[in-house]
């Protein structure tokens, strides 16, 4: 235990001296998100060998976690117990941890059924960017104070706080998973895979790639067991790879040497006028282009649809998030103020400015 706080106490220390000399902090763990965001410079801060699983209650459906804990370490423990994070978050590299997760609020394919990664957060320990240390939240469903606050931490990439460690609900992995394909359109996947998401079947990840729908059905035996009775396809021998490198961007269509854009837009949404070819994930929701439309247009169009689209650099490692509209833009400042008056912790990281 003493080492722990020896840990907190290093980093701690470094941080409040980088708010007397107001020097920037670069954050980084397993560097496998260093590019989610604009490149910026500073002090390196590590947060990876801040590692190590404090609780787990398997009855209680509970784990807390430094941040720096490998995200493969804290998956394998699950597992073992037959639980899981309920997000599927990806990867996207061996040193994932779980504070780099939770700081960018990554989840996978079953994003639209079960949540994202912020919805699981119970609660947090931070170091804000006068070097204080902070806790929201708890570690059980029933404690509500501070919630807003601990999952405030989740997609700010570091901008507010450094995670020293987090509680999360998880879930029994399910009995069963089956997953089924269909050859049509876009706009013929779109409209099958809202209709299903009405219906009370147990989907559990929806995605249209190369001119195939492909649906996932999670839950007890029983219910996967007839879902062919009432939903047509073929079946996908071994799944698991697909939607693995649907998570981690493996598929061939991310090898494409245009502009890759995330856009994010509502379910129904009518596929956008834009050239290029797609990939649709999250029963609609996150729709995947590789084009070479002017990026005016593109966030033209996504906003037009009532969404937002951040473009993910080819030939640099970086993204470009969604201009903010101006209302939003105020609240990002006065929260970065809030938590980090000097502004040392990952500038401009996000946004310049922030």
């Amino acid at each position: 235990m003493g080492g722990d706080q020896d840990q907190t106490e290093v980093l701690r220390q470094q941080v409040t001296e980088a708010h007397a000399g107001r020097t920037p902090l670069r954050i980084s763990g397993g560097g496998s998100k260093a590019f989610y965001g604009r490149p910026i410079e500073g002090t390196s801060l590590t947060v990876g060998g801040h590692r190590g699983v404090i609780a787990y209650e398997p009855t209680e459906l509970v784990l807390t976690a430094r941040a720096g804990t490998p995200l493969a370490d804290i998956e394998a423990l699950l597992a073992a117990q037959g639980q899981m994070l309920a997000f599927e978050p990806p990867h996207w590299g061996d040193g994932a941890t779980l504070g780099g997760t939770v700081a960018c609020n990554l989840s996978g394919p079953r994003r639209p059924f079960t949540g994202s990664a912020r919805d699981f957060v119970l609660g947090c320990h931070v170091i804000n960017g006068k070097g204080e240390l902070l806790h929201f939240g708890g570690e059980v469903m029933k404690n509500v104070a501070g919630y807003d606050a601990a999952r405030l931490m989740a997609g700010a990439l570091g901008t507010l706080g450094v995670l020293l460690d987090v509680s999360l609900k998880v879930l029994p992995m399910p009995e069963r998973k089956l997953t089924l394909m269909q050859a049509c359109t876009p706009t013929e996947a779109l409209t099958q895979m809202n209709r299903l998401a009405g219906q009370p079947l147990p989907l559990s990840a929806t995605a249209w790639a190369d001119g195939q729908l492909y649906l996932r059905f999670s839950g007890a035996a029983s219910a996967v067991t007839s879902i062919p009775e009432h939903v047509s396809g073929e079946m996908l021998p071994k799944d698991a790879v697909f939607w693995a490198e649907l998570r981690e961007r493996h598929l061939p269509f991310f090898d494409d040497a245009r502009p890759m854009w995330r856009l994010a837009l509502p379910p129904a949404a009518p596929q956008p006028e834009i050239a290029g070819d797609w990939l649709i994930d999250w029963g609609g929701a996150q729709r995947w282009l590789a084009s070479d439309e002017p990026a005016d247009r593109v966030r033209a169009a996504a906003e037009a649809l009532g969404g937002h689209a951040a473009l993910f650099h080819t030939d640099a490692p970086a993204v470009d998030f969604h201009p903010l509209p101006n209302g939003l833009w105020q609240l990002h400042r006065r929260l970065k103020q809030a938590f980090d008056p000097a502004g040392i912790l990952n500038p401009g990281r996000m946004y310049e400015g922030l």
